[in-house]
This record gives structure tokens, sequence and C-alpha cells, in this order.
């Protein structure tokens, strides 16, 4: 119809509707130079760089794509199913929302295309592979007709209950705003929907065009009656662009006036005539009046930015629920997410932080206001390969039965509980990694989740750094770090346990000091205490029996110098400390049984020559030789934990070991086998044990494995 206009000589078009039609009749208004206004093209790649005379009246989809986006950010979804029309209009609307969910470190995970005038058959296929897809949140980007068919099919599925999320862009609301009287058996197929709205401000012209619009519907006797939408009021204010650009030319002095395009020749296409086409000589001059319009209409204001879309993009947040929709909150491009008005957020600094982004509470399909996880595993009968290790030593964490093929052990029945603690079914199956002759090498199994050999291992895994790189772990399920298991000594206790908190440097020191307070006191207080006066021989029994006299703070002599208290009060506390310090070694030397080892800690094995014993596929080599800079040709793999017992035995002299490095889990077992070796020093790593997935498919950690 817009190009039959076309061929009589036209000044400017005001449509068409459809991004579809938009696309072919764009070409032509380039080339006769007659500006075209469209209310309803939508599609994102209609821009004025490659068609400068078509002008958009209403929000691009580019701006409709960033408010869905920040709508899956915003409940943290990292995955979305895209349902959409295959046309022009429905691409490139979902390429755009795929740019903006990029930017959000999210992505579509499947695309469903709809081809267009599809049957129901066509549909329905459709929509049960999306529902063999293990997003649950989708976003449908459609046309009444098709979108609604798909709704109603989607329903018959089971695809609309609780644990679903569908957003629909704009098409829905303008329908459901456009019915005079809503359906509630229509209105069952969507409920706890989200969509959104074109958000138009509450101007004084759009209260009178709603009102003027109200009472023709009223008067008319016609059954399909309809009510004005966004479009209607975005429609209504592109006449009123038209007006203003058409006064500003003719008041500026432009005519009316066509020339021929020799570059149009005379096709037959329906017969349409394009050599009776006039390229319109004023339309590079109407173009800019149309772009340089700034007024207040029924949307709000009017004015083209450089780009050439309206200022201001917006949109209400739409909730189906009941018999009605809910508006529970706003999007804007300058603000985000908000339950304010735009408009009154435009005065204000832009804050798109994401804890200033806020919504209203949504009620989701099933009526719930519980946020929906928004995947689950999908329903396609393929279980999940779990990669186990097939361990030759300690099995009881993990062992692999050779005969059943049976796996159990401590790392799997914590694993189990944690997955039936989930409230949707898990298919998956353990296999085994290694031939259980000698413990397998855990990097080794880590990198079969990369080359998707596994989808998950779990096991007695240790989180550590080179390892989360690569892959993501569940939270530890139990604490772990790297010790020093070696050899020891019993020491009894004897008759002479009581001098053994202090070495003999110390017992000297202390004496002296006594003598030495003694000696400065009696200075202090001779010439005016008659306590420390008599015979020489008086005074230094008087200085030793006052010195010592105080470490049981039962000194007699009276001190009477400012000089002599100070001194005192200050001698009282060092006693007091060195009491309490003696008290405490020497019960714990009467109550802890005392081991004697050359080697106290990490510090002193690394400081040695020694050969240091480390479980095979432990990390424990790797962070020796890397982290700590031990020679590699001083480390000795051990496999069982009689290895480790004999290696121990034999010592560093006889071809043993002088002290083994291991995870606190393998070395509390082995402690338990043969407690006359112990765990010297402390732990020098901290880390633990999780279970290990790419991506967090299995388990996401903001959800599932607090547990």
């Amino acid at each position: 119809l817009a190009l039959q206009f076309m061929e009589k000589d036209t000044v400017a078009i005001i449509g068409p509707q459809s991004s579809v039609i938009a696309h072919v009749v764009s070409h032509v208004a380039n080339e006769l130079q007659v500006p075209m206004l469209s209310f309803g093209a939508t599609d994102p790649t209609l821009t004025s760089l490659q068609f400068p005379f078509l002008v958009r009246t209403t929000r691009s989809d580019h701006f409709q794509m960033a408010a869905v986006a920040d709508l899956v950010d915003y409940y943290e979804w990292k995955q979305v199913t895209a349902i959409y029309i295959d046309d022009d209009y429905g691409r490139n609307g979902i390429a755009s929302l795929g740019d903006e969910l990029v930017k959000r470190r999210a992505k579509i995970s499947f695309k469903a295309a709809v081809r267009p005038g599809a049957k129901k058959s066509e549909m329905a296929s459709v929509l049960v592979r999306v529902a063999l897809r293990e997003s649950r949140v989708v976003i449908l980007h459609a046309n009444p007709d098709s979108g609604l068919t798909l709704l109603s099919l989607a329903r018959n599925l089971g695809m609309t209950s609780s644990g679903y999320v569908w957003i629909a862009t704009d098409w829905l609301s303008s329908f459901l705003d456009s019915s005079p009287r809503l359906d509630i058996g229509l209105l069952g197929t969507m409920q706890g929907f989200l969509t959104l709205r074109q958000h138009t401000e509450n101007t004084r012209r759009k209260s009178m065009l709603a009102s003027k619009w109200s009472a023709l519907v009223k008067k008319d006797s016609v059954d399909d009656k309809f009510l004005i939408n966004s479009y209607g009021f975005y429609a209504y204010d592109t006449v009123w662009i038209l007006a203003y650009a058409l006064d500003a030319y003719f008041s500026r002095g432009g005519n009316i006036s066509f020339s021929n395009d020799t570059k149009l020749h005379e096709v037959g296409a329906g017969g349409l005539q394009l050599k009776a086409m006039t390229v319109f000589d004023g339309g590079r001059l109407l173009l800019e009046r149309i772009q340089q319009v700034n007024f207040t209409g029924a949307t709000g204001p009017v004015k083209f930015d450089t780009d050439g879309n309206l200022i201001r993009p917006a949109y209400d947040i739409v909730n189906i629920v009941g018999s009605g929709l809910r508006t529970v909150g706003y999007w804007s491009n300058y603000s985000g997410l908000s339950t304010l008005l735009p408009e009154t957020l435009y005065m204000k600094p832009a804050k798109r932080v994401r804890g200033d982004q806020k919504l209203h509470t949504v009620i989701w399909p099933g009526e719930t206001t519980v946020r929906p996880r928004g995947w689950v595993f999908p329903n396609n009968g393929i279980e999940l390969k779990i990669g186990v290790p097939n361990r030759a030593s300690y099995r009881q964490f993990v062992s692999v039965d050779d005969n059943t093929g049976t796996v159990r052990g401590f790392c799997i029945d914590v694993f189990v509980a944690a997955a039936n603690l989930l409230q949707y079914p898990v298919p998956f199956k353990f296999v085994p990694f290694g031939d259980g002759s000698q413990n397998p090498s855990y990097p080794d199994l880590i990198n079969n989740i990369l080359t998707n050999d596994f989808d998950a291992v779990v096991g007695d895994i240790a989180i550590v750094t080179n390892r989360t790189r690569v892959v993501d772990f569940t939270q530890p399920y139990v604490e772990s770090g790297l010790v020093v298991l070696t050899s020891v000594k019993k020491q009894s206790s004897s008759g002479w346990a009581f001098l053994q908190p202090f070495t003999i440097k110390m017992w000297c020191v202390t004496g002296l000091f006594f003598l030495v307070i003694g000696t400065v006191v009696w200075l202090l207080e001779h010439r005016i205490n008659d306590d420390f006066r008599g015979p020489p021989v008086k005074q230094v029994i008087t200085v030793f029996w006052f010195s010592f006299s105080t470490l049981f703070f039962a000194h007699r002599e009276d001190t009477r110098s400012t000089l002599g208290r100070f001194v005192i009060i200050i001698w009282l506390f060092v006693v007091l400390i060195i009491q309490s310090s003696y008290t405490a070694s020497l019960t714990s030397i009467l109550t802890v049984q005392q081991l004697i080892s050359p080697i106290t800690g990490i510090d002193s094995l690394v400081a040695s020559d020694d050969p240091i014993g480390f479980q095979v596929g432990s990390f424990a080599e790797s962070y020796l030789v890397n982290e700590l800079g031990v020679s590699r040709h001083r480390l000795k793999s051990l496999g069982t934990p009689d290895e480790y017992k004999q290696a121990l035995e034999l010592g560093p002299a006889n071809g043993g070991v002088t002290a083994i490095v291991d995870e606190r889990p393998y070395v509390e077992i082995f402690l338990l086998l043969h407690p006359k070796f112990a765990v010297v020093g402390s732990e020098f790593t901290k880390s633990g044990w999780g279970f290990v997935s790419l991506f967090d498919y299995f388990f996401p950690p903001s959800e599932n494995n607090s547990t």
C-alpha cells in the first residue's frame, strides 16, 4: 500500500507498522527522498545510518532487549531460551538480546525459531524442543497471532507451571491493553508472566486522547472494538511530529516539487509502476525539520537524539496476575530498573549499580513469590557422567568394588546425600577413573571435565588455586590442609620434671635478676630503712631473703623510698609473668605426652637435605616443588599406609624418608592405625575438598551446595 502511494506525488508517509515491510519500503523511500515515519517498526537494524529517510517514532527493540537483559541479570539467571518469529523482526530482535545478555555475563542457551504462518503442529514441535532444554527462562518475541497460539500450546504441554519463567516482549502488553474485556480463559494461559510495555508519561494530551477514544468506543456499535495502547499513543504523536515539521518546512520557505528519477524503470509487479514514482525535491529539508521537532505529546517529550531515536527510552515491567495486569516496576536507559516513574529520575544522578536496581514483588507461574531457579537438568534421558578416583589407598573416602563396580565411601555418601536434598531429580552415574593398582593422577581426572569425558568429578578433590582456574568447585565439605608426619620419640617424666619448663640459661638469668633486684632495693633502702641495716652478714642474708621471697609475694621488709617502691612494683609484675609461664609449662609437661623429633615443622623439613615422602596423586608434590622450592630428587612417592610406615621406620639413612607431607584427612586415618608417629608443626596450607564441575553446571554455588 505504501508503494502504491509512492506512485503518486508523496511528501511523507506515516507507516508501515511492520518491521518486515519497513525493510522493503525503506529502500524506495531513500531513493525517492520521502520521509517515512513509522510508529510500529521496532527492528533494531532499521537504523538512520542505513535508512536515513526512515524515522522511527517509537522505541527501538534495541532498548527493549536491554530491558529484558537487565531483568534477567536482576534475577541472576545466566541462561535463557528465546522463542521468536523467523523474520527480520524476530531474528534481529533476538540477536540484539544476545548481545545485551553477553554484556551481563549471560547467554541465550537455545534459540527456537517459529516460521511465519506455522501450523499448530509445528509450534508444538518447537515447544517440545524447548521443554527438553535445561533453561526454564523463556523469552517470547513474536506477534499477537503466533504468540497467543504458542502460549495456548505451552499451557497444554505444562510449560506454564511452577518453575518456568516467561518474559514476553511488548507485543503481549499491547494486545492486552487494546482489548476492551480481557478473556479469563486467555489470561489463564499466561498467569505469572512478565511482559514489557512502552512507557508513556501521564501528560495532558494523553489524558485527553484516552478520554476521547473511550467515548468513541462506547458510541461505536461495531463488535470488533479495541482500546488505545502504547502504540496508539505513539501513532498520535507521529501525526503531530509530521504536522509540526510541515509547519516549520513551509514557514521557512519550503515548497512542494518533484522530479523524475532515471534509476527507476518500469517493472511489472502487481501493477506497480516504478517509473511513475518521482523524487521529492524538498525531502532532505523536510527530514531535517522532522528531526528538529521538540514538543510534549501524548507519550511525553518528543525529541530525537543524534542517532535518530526518541529520547528517554523507557518501559513498564508488567506482571499478569489474576484477571488483570500489575506494574511491578520500570526500566529506563538512564537509571535501569526502578519502582519509581522514569520521569522522576531524570533530574537525579544516574545510578546503574546493582544494589540500586529494584522491582516490586512478582507473582510467578504457580502463584508463588519465590524467584524461580530458572533451570533444571535437561529432560533428554541422558545421565550425567560423574568421574570418581579409583583409589588404591585410603579407600574409606572413595572405593570401587572390582567385582560389581559399586562406588562407595565417605565422599560418595556426602554427594548422594546432597543430591537427594535437591528439589528435582538428578540422573547420574559414577564412572571410575584409574585401574585401582595405584592412586590416579588427580590433574588428569580434572582435565577429563574440560574434554567433556566427565560432567563432574566427585571424590577427595582438594580445592587448590591452579585447579580453580579451569574448573569450578562447590563449597568445601571437608576441611583439609598439608601437614608434616614424622617419627617421634616419647619423652618420659622424671623427678626433675619441675626443672624442664625453663632452660638452664633461663634459670640462670632468672636467678641473676632476683639477686640484682635485691641488691638494687638494698642500695635504695639501707640508709633510711632499719630493715636493711645491721652487720654485713645480716645485710647479705636480708638481700637474699628479700629477693627470693618476692617470688611468692611473701617479703616482710617494708620499702620506704619512692624509687624503691617503684622498683618493687615493676619487679612483682615481672614475677607474676614468670610464675604464670612456669606453671603453664609444667602443667603441660606433666599432663601431655612429650614427643621428640628433629623435625619441628615444614620450615625445618625444607631446610634439611633429607628425603620427603608424599602420596601418589596428591597435589603435595607440586606444592613442595613449585611453592617451597624443594628439589624434586628429594621427593619420594608413597602409595599405601604400609609404605608410609615402612619409609618412616627406615629413616633417611636406610632408604626411607625423614617425614611425609600429606593432607590432614589421610594423616588422621594413618595415625589411627599407627599412633607411634605424629604430626609436627601446624598446617601450612588451608584448603578443603569439594565436588568439581564446569561453569557451576552441577551445583551452582549460590543455591544448591550450601548443604
